[in-house]
């Protein structure tokens, strides 16, 4: 009776063929860390990190709506977002919008970008005559600066509104769901999850995906550098965002809650 060879054990060099340039898996995320009240004087505030990406999250209330709101009557509050990169957080230092007169491009898309994503998961309604400010000053980019905004903005908007909650100024918490977005792309032929700068960089298709915490899409953002994708990459790429998007969420809800705690 002949009998099956037993498969070999893997080698290293076999474990690790599919890893990436930092040693990750496929379908794992960098090392994610929140820092809460980063800045004392804003109502709630997270350093962000995504692996070497730095973000710093604030949320700012103000008690007012703007203008065109009281002119149109809409009754409720407002949420609007700005981002920056600061000076030193490339290799080459990167010009302050004050000295060119204007932002560029691409820090407007994202600012729209946050504040859709944020607007996406809260009432409104329930905010009351209040705005409800969100900078994000990137300290360092390393890929990702976008999406670890959003991740850190959705915090720090959560700790804001619990203040307004604790001084009787709203009644409940206007969140319908928290909010997270993670990256997602192609590299070398392979989907990969939360790319840095290096894979960023040369990857074939990259794409950013916005979901909330129970799993529903807000945006998906994605193209092909000088190449296309199939329909099923795309299904690995929100399967991989997806997983990762989960793992988001748990981590802002347990950081939430021990800031609540140590502040009940």
């Amino acid at each position: 009776m002949s009998e099956t060879a037993p498969s070999p054990v893997p080698t290293a060099t076999a474990r690790n063929a599919n890893r990436r340039h930092d040693g990750r898996a496929n379908d794992q995320l960098r090392p994610i860390q929140f820092e809460l009240g980063i800045a004392p004087h804003a109502t709630g505030s997270v350093l962000v990190s995504f692996g070497q990406t730095r973000v710093i999250c604030a949320a700012m209330i103000e008690p007012k709506v703007p203008a065109w709101m009281r002119q149109q009557g809409i009754k409720g509050g407002w949420l609007t977002a700005e981002y920056s990169m600061l000076p030193y957080s490339t290799l080459d230092r990167k010009s302050r919008d004050s000295s060119r007169g204007k932002q560029d491009g691409r820090s407007v898309e994202i600012q729209r970008l946050i504040g859709r994503s944020l607007r996406a998961s809260i009432d409104l309604d329930k905010l009351g005559e209040n705005t409800l400010w969100i900078d994000c000053d990137v300290l360092q980019a390393d890929g990702g600066t976008r999406t670890a905004s959003i991740t850190g903005a959705y915090v720090a908007a959560r700790l804001a509104v619990q203040k307004l909650i604790d001084a009787k100024r709203i009644a409940e918490n206007p969140f319908r769901d928290s909010v997270a977005a993670v990256s997602v792309g192609i590299v070398k032929g392979v989907p990969v999850l939360d790319l840095d700068y290096i894979e960023d960089r040369d990857a074939e298709v990259d794409a950013n995906v916005v979901m909330t915490g129970s799993g529903q899409f807000v945006e998906v953002q994605g193209a092909g550098e000088e190449a296309t994708f199939s329909h099923e990459q795309l299904q690995q790429l929100l399967a991989l965002a997806t997983g990762g998007l989960k793992t988001l969420a748990a981590q802002q809800q347990t950081q939430i809650a021990r800031a609540l705690l140590t502040t009940r």
